[in-house]
This record gives C-alpha cells, structure tokens and sequence, in this order.
C-alpha cells in the first residue's frame, strides 16, 4: 500500500527524500512537547515518520541544552559514561525458608524446610503425592 501522495517530477519508481521546512520541524516538534501527547500519533497527523519527529523531537532538546549551558550529567560530574563506577550493594539477606501448607480432609500439616535442601523438599513431596 502507498500512502506518500506522488510528487510532480519524480521519476517512476524512484522516491525522493522529502524537505521539510524548519518552521514545519519546530511546528512538529512544539505539537509533540507536551506530557502525555503520542509522537507517533503527532507525526502521523502531520504525515511524518514517527522515528523523524522524534529525531526532530530529541534534537530540539540538545539544541536546548547547547544553548542553555547545560552538560549532560556523565561530563557534569566529571566522569566518562565508559568508566567503570564501583557500587556498594547492601548485604544480601539468607533466602527465607521454603514453607508449605498441606490440607487433607480435617488433617492439616505446616512444614518449613530449609532452602538449602531444596532438592530434598521436592524429593519429599514427589514421595508424599504418589
């Protein structure tokens, strides 16, 4: 299916790339601005690519931060984003015990059996339900 209409001195067959104004970029790109609005649905009103307006969308925003001063947070700091950063993670907790419910007719049974032998636990049941 073809949606792009045909443009007058184009050979057949052969597509050119459309040249979109800047006024028609910043109008596209000011559409997409605010929160909650779809790029996708914005790009396709205006019969756009959804990956060009957000192109059009992401540089707008680098232009805002050249022209602001701004610098992004990995060269703010001072640290190279290819960097190794070591991370102090707090200390694991012991897995919790595995627990199990059984339930026959008037009879119930609470077991709690240690993760570590959890292979004898299954080994247990597979008895237990045969």
């Amino acid at each position: 299916m073809h949606t792009i209409p045909d443009e007058a001195g184009v050979a057949m067959g052969r597509r050119r790339r459309r040249i979109h104004s800047d006024e028609f970029k910043a109008q596209v790109v000011a559409a997409c601005r605010p929160a909650g609005v779809s790029i996708a649905a914005v790009a396709m009103a205006n019969g756009v690519n959804a990956n060009l307006a957000r192109r059009w969308v992401t540089a707008s925003e680098r232009g805002a931060e050249r022209r602001s001063g701004a610098q992004p947070a990995a060269l703010a700091s001072g640290v190279a984003s290819t960097e190794f950063v070591p991370l102090t993670l707090p200390a694991a907790a012991p897995p919790p015990d595995i627990r199990i419910e059984l339930r026959r007719g008037a009879t119930a049974i609470s077991l709690s059996w240690p993760c570590s032998a959890a292979s004898d636990c299954a080994a247990w049941l597979r008895e237990l339900l045969r």
